[in-house]
């Protein structure tokens, strides 16, 4: 079978509570997320664990990872550690970065996203994180250009061997981003908002990406 040109890596809409549950297992029951960044509103610790362990099973038993981010302030380690997550993504300083590297150890995969500048990327890849997310919907859910997107993902893939993924906002842009050899394609909007359910979704993002055959 041929391998996809890239993997999948879904992204949740803001969550305030586990009733995205029935979705995320729609979303991941065929097998094809390599993982689902699951972004949860800001609370207080115990529910934001709970949350997460609510939440886990419909992407972990169907092979997908689970990473987690908050918004706003948040222990992010903890909260991975009790809520039995994979990893967690966050933004911020390199120190940041480098304080949860070191906390994580080697047990959960870090992200990093919010970048702005390539030396910004750059430290944060010397920081040891796992892989680096271009071109995700800004806090005010405005987007950077497709275009810098595709040329922050070319130039990171073809220099640095930490992996990254490439955001994609729409179908239309999967291949644009797949061309510049980015491990995973992140994708929120185009899952959730398929007339035909995320299934559905999931399916027409995998179509779109394709497979390494086809983008040589």
């Amino acid at each position: 079978m041929a391998e996809p040109a890239a993997r999948l890596y879904l992204i949740t809409p803001v969550l305030e509570d586990a009733s995205f549950a029935p979705r995320l297992a729609e979303a991941c029951a065929g097998g094809t997320v390599a993982a689902v960044l699951l972004r949860l509103a800001s609370a207080d610790e115990r529910s934001l664990i709970n949350q997460v362990k609510a939440l886990a099973p419909s992407v972990q038993d169907h092979g997908a990872a689970l990473i987690v981010t908050v918004e706003g302030e948040a222990d992010l380690a903890t909260i991975a550690a009790r809520g039995g997550a994979d990893g967690v993504h966050a933004q911020g300083s390199p120190a940041r970065i480098r304080e949860l590297r070191e906390r994580l150890k080697g047990e959960r995969a870090l992200g990093v996203g919010g970048i702005r500048t390539k030396d910004d990327a750059m430290t944060f890849g010397e920081a040891g994180v796992d892989y680096l997310l271009f071109g995700e919907p800004r806090p005010d859910g405005s987007l950077p250009s497709l275009e810098s997107v595709v040329e922050r993902a070319g130039w990171w893939a073809e220099i640095f061997e930490t992996p990254c993924a490439a955001y994609a906002p729409s179908l239309d842009a999967i291949p644009a981003l797949v061309a510049t050899q980015a491990e995973f394609i992140a994708v929120g909007d185009a899952v959730w908002s398929h007339p035909d359910g995320p299934a559905k979704g999931v399916e027409a993002v995998v179509a779109a990406i394709g497979t390494e055959e086809a983008v040589r």
